[in-house]
């Protein structure tokens, strides 16, 4: 499990940083008619035309860069991850096929879709939403934690 130190939280960093967000996949629609979903675009370095690689790398290198940025100005909030990498490994990869079952990924139907009013993305996010309350209260609380 990932423990957050709420007492470094402001509401003011996630308000940027969710604004920031925003502007940028606004701008990735605008200028370049493409959704802002990580999956659709990390897994479209892979499989897509040469030509579509140069914006698909440089927006990945973006979410890499970003924290690495935001580090030289203030600190990141120190987060403790308590759970063994068999647990990380094996939500990874489920998040990874929920994302190509579901068409998309948080970002690309929480963030564009709804913002577009798609009818599919609400959906999806809200299943997202679903699933991962039922899973940490099965976890927590049913199995007891991992």
């Amino acid at each position: 499990m990932i423990d957050v130190a709420w007492a470094q939280f402001t509401p003011w960093t996630a308000l940027a940083g969710g604004a920031v967000i925003g502007v940028a996949a606004a701008i990735l629609l605008l200028l370049n008619g493409r959704i802002a979903g990580i999956s659709g675009i990390l897994g479209g370095i892979l499989t897509t035309s040469p030509t579509d690689i140069p914006w698909r790398a440089a927006f990945v290198a973006g979410l890499v860069l970003a924290p690495l940025a935001w580090m030289m100005f203030a600190g990141l909030p120190p987060i403790q991850i308590n759970a063994g990498y068999p647990v990380i490994i094996a939500a990874g990869l489920l998040v990874g096929i929920g994302t190509r079952y579901g068409s998309g990924c948080t970002s690309g139907h929480g963030v564009c879709g709804i913002s577009r009013l798609s009818p599919r993305s609400l959906v999806a996010t809200a299943t997202f939403m679903a699933a991962g309350f039922i899973t940490v209260y099965v976890i927590r609380h049913l199995i007891g934690g991992f």
